[in-house]
């Protein structure tokens, strides 16, 4: 028999332990093990490259980047239009409010249209639309008096809560047939975008000038 593999493998569970020991770990598990392997794991040499359309004729990948995404979010919206079909919401707008408002509390009107990336014309739309339903309420801010403060109602409560189970099928299957070592790995790629744009977003740059200063990032 060759030991060899086997060394290998005490070795590697060697390397765990002192990096326990050293970062003063309390438990030491056959799941601790494999998550630092996970973890620490290097694949030699590089990734293969996937094929994509218009490769051959000089497409780049930042523009297949681009398209994807832009497709993934026409695919989240119909499903999102299908899990709101025949209730009171009018676009999955509604709703990311809503449960941005359940999940945060209370807030201004410009900090919920900022944390869903909204432009403002467009967000105090759906914002009018949630208090005409009598979904969420607004009072005067104890901070600013220029600005409204706005949280969710009871009644907006119980139109999320009969609308969740759908929107959450909607959520479900936009992530399709991905592993969940391959959902981790989207969520830790698109937290990294995000991080990288969010900056940029919050300046309130004008649009004239939004691509010479987020180029300015490089």
């Amino acid at each position: 028999m060759d030991y060899k593999l086997i060394k290998e493998v005490i070795d590697l569970i060697q390397e765990y332990e002192a990096g326990c020991k050293a970062n003063k770990v309390k438990e030491v598990s056959i799941a601790g093990f494999k998550k630092w392997i996970a973890n620490t794991y290097q694949e030699e040499g590089n990734l293969d490259e996937p094929d994509w359309e218009g490769k051959e004729n000089g497409r780049s990948s930042e523009s297949v980047i681009n398209t994807l995404i832009v497709h993934m979010n026409r695919y989240a919206k119909s499903y999102s239009k299908s899990a709101i079909f025949g209730s009171d919401f009018s676009s999955q707008e509604d709703f990311i409010f809503l449960i941005n408002l359940k999940a945060f509390g209370a807030m201004s009107k410009m900090e919920l249209i900022k944390k869903n990336v909204q432009e403002k014309p467009a967000g105090m739309q759906i914002i009018n639309r949630l208090i005409a339903q009598k979904w969420v309420a607004q009072k005067d801010s104890k901070t600013d008096k220029r600005s409204k403060v706005i949280s969710i109602t009871d009644k907006g409560l119980k139109a999320l809560d009969a609308q969740m189970d759908k929107i959450r099928q909607a959520t479900s299957i936009v992530t399709g047939d991905l592993t969940y070592n391959e959902k981790m790995e989207l969520i830790r790629l698109l937290n990294k975008l995000n991080d990288f744009h969010q900056p940029i977003y919050d300046k309130n740059i004008e649009p004239e000038n939004l691509l010479k200063e987020a180029l300015k990032k490089d």
